[in-house]
């Protein structure tokens, strides 16, 4: 939605994956935008992508795991840009390890990357907001945000958090009558860089869970939420089934994660021991990764689900439309 004063939107995560395509998505809308990331090629790649797609760009490395950090890019994009109208919190960290094998500092990483950035994001942005009456608030979540899988426990430990932290303060923003709105956009596995650089002690290399899908995918949820308001979206036909699956059946979902869950996260080729890892330091300081990982091939760059799930009120219509005439149908055939 192109608009005549362009949006100002920030985005933590935006150096690569899924953050860098919401980036795409609104640069082609001509926001402008603050990327935040810790690598400095990737930021730099995202900017350049950005500008070219119609947007503009200020990129700020900034470590979310550092609250201080935060609100300094916060208060930098607004004084390049004005006041913010979006903030999206897609930076995330993670460590491919069974449990018994995790160390402590892995986990207070994981969780003060992926679940404090989110906390230091937003209230980065509600400074701004809330004074403004004015905002919203875009949290990436996950189907992990609902079942925890094996292999992954400090990422969806810390994606559960997201998910009780924005209840709460959605429950708050209804309280006071405010107009800033807070969603929660859950993913299903997407095609990103992650997998080539997150920390894993697989002895084979890490894969998203099949279906996989393409970050434009998500990017297109996002900017359709910004646009409509919704207090959660589910990407993929197979985040829904992972989560309403686990209302019902939570225990099946342990014995099949339990069966399926080590060789669904792994490819069949051997992992580099000695591959680097982007949990404590950035991997693109001097080469960009750009927007996919190395699954192109076998992620989908639609999704049905996400169409019908953005055209509630038609379908609603076209179905009481044909209820009616099977009532109709019906009714005269007893006469």
């Amino acid at each position: 939605m192109q608009t005549s004063t362009p949006e100002v939107v920030v985005i933590t995560g935006s150096s690569a994956g899924v953050g860098r395509a919401i980036a795409h998505a609104f640069a082609r809308r001509g926001a402008h935008i603050g990327l935040l990331a810790r690598g400095h090629a990737g930021l730099e790649g995202a900017k350049h992508e950005v500008e070219q797609l119609g947007g503009q760009a200020i990129a700020i490395p900034t470590d979310v795991a550092d609250a201080d950090q935060v609100e300094a890019a916060a208060k930098k994009v607004e004084e390049t840009f004005g006041p913010i109208d979006i903030w999206v919190n897609d930076a995330m960290a993670s460590v491919f390890s069974p449990v018994k094998e995790m160390q402590p500092e892995e986990y207070k990483r994981v969780t003060e990357v992926t679940y404090l950035g989110c906390v230091y994001g937003t209230l980065a942005a509600l400074r701004r907001m809330l004074p403004r009456d004015k905002g919203k608030i875009i949290q990436i979540g996950s189907a992990l945000a609902y079942r925890g899988i094996p292999l992954q426990s400090a990422y969806c430990g810390s994606k559960h958090a997201i998910q009780g932290f924005t209840e709460s303060l959605r429950c708050e923003l209804i309280h006071d009558k405010s107009n800033v709105k807070i969603s929660m956009v859950q993913l299903p596995a997407v095609n990103t860089p992650q997998f080539g650089w997150v920390k894993s002690r697989l002895p084979h290399k890490a894969q998203p869970v099949p279906p996989i899908y393409q970050p434009e995918v998500i990017a297109d949820a996002v900017t359709y939420v910004a646009d409509h308001y919704r207090r959660q979206f589910y990407v993929g036909m197979s985040t829904v089934v992972v989560i309403q699956g686990n209302k019902v059946a939570p225990g099946y979902g342990d014995r099949y994660l339990g069966k399926t869950g080590f060789s669904s996260q792994q490819t069949g080729e051997p992992k580099d021991p000695d591959a680097p890892n982007n949990l404590w330091r950035p991997v693109d300081e001097d080469r960009d990764y750009g927007t996919h990982g190395a699954f192109d091939s076998r992620a989908a760059d639609t999704s049905l689900q996400v169409w019908a799930n953005t055209k509630r009120g038609l379908l609603s219509l076209v179905g009481a439309s044909l209820a009616a005439v099977v009532f109709a149908a019906v009714l005269w055939r007893s006469k």
